[in-house]
């Protein structure tokens, strides 16, 4: 057996770990048929665009969450807690990063998408995952973090978190992690947000249409909600409008 310090480079996932402590959550999935998404993809490629399956979900899920303010939310304290509604809509998206050699997860958030088109959110992606975590600015609280004493990096993380405030600057209004590059069918985790969605692949499986059994791209998508925050049939409802975005997608 060998024995190590922490790799700092990961400090801040513990960090956030300790910060989502009371969430309380339920987990929710849905099948997309993803046939709208694949048709959309393959227009943007001829154009010589690029668009990804994560846009797409955090585009459609921005649209859901702006009818919904009680799931564009977020909580704060225990004995005496307090609930934030927002009037803004944005998303943390998680990256697969390399930061001072090590992998890691960062994230990045995408603001005001209550008027961002879905070229707007692929630009913000195609920018965060070109940005080297080592140099970039989007990514100097986390190099911070580093540099900080143990206790001191944790309060002020604490004490970043426990605004209500700055919540959709620092956290987003809701979150979006994706394994769907890996043979991944779905997964469900815990954003630190109301309603966290997790993607995963898109697979060919057999769907029923007009009765009869064909085959199409079809990509399990997962949610979980706080149930401080809001209960299951209003996570119900967000989960399937935002399935039925998806399969009804036109640019």
């Amino acid at each position: 057996m060998t024995e190590q310090p922490f790799a700092t480079q990961r400090r801040h996932t513990l960090f956030f770990l300790d910060q989502i402590r009371d969430f309380s959550p339920v987990f929710l999935d849905t099948e997309v048929d993803a046939t709208a998404i694949a048709v959309g993809r393959e227009r943007a490629r001829r154009a010589g665009e690029r668009r990804s399956v994560v846009s797409y979900v955090v585009h459609a899920a921005a649209d859901v969450l702006r009818k919904h303010p009680e799931a564009n939310a977020a909580i704060q304290g225990r004995l005496d807690p307090v609930v934030a509604t927002y009037d803004t809509v944005a998303a943390k998206v998680t990256l697969d990063k390399t930061l001072d050699g090590r992998r890691v997860v960062l994230a990045t958030v995408i603001p005001r998408l209550e008027s961002a088109s879905l070229a707007d959110v692929q630009a913000h992606l195609d920018r965060a995952i070109e940005a080297d975590p080592d140099t970039a600015e989007e990514f100097a609280g986390i190099r911070a973090l580093r540099r900080l004493p143990w206790q001191v990096a944790l309060d002020r993380f604490r004490e970043a978190a426990r605004r209500l405030d700055r919540r959709p600057a620092v956290t987003g209004t809701f979150s979006v992690t994706s394994l769907g590059h890996r043979a991944i069918d779905g997964f469900h985790s815990v954003g630190g947000t109301t309603i966290t969605l997790g993607v995963g692949r898109i697979a060919d499986r057999p769907v029923v249409r007009d009765g009869a059994i064909v085959i199409a791209p079809v990509m399990r998508l997962s949610m979980a909600f706080d149930h401080r925050v809001i209960d299951g049939a209003e996570g119900a409802d967000v989960l399937t409008e935002i399935k039925d975005a998806l399969e009804g997608y036109a640019e």
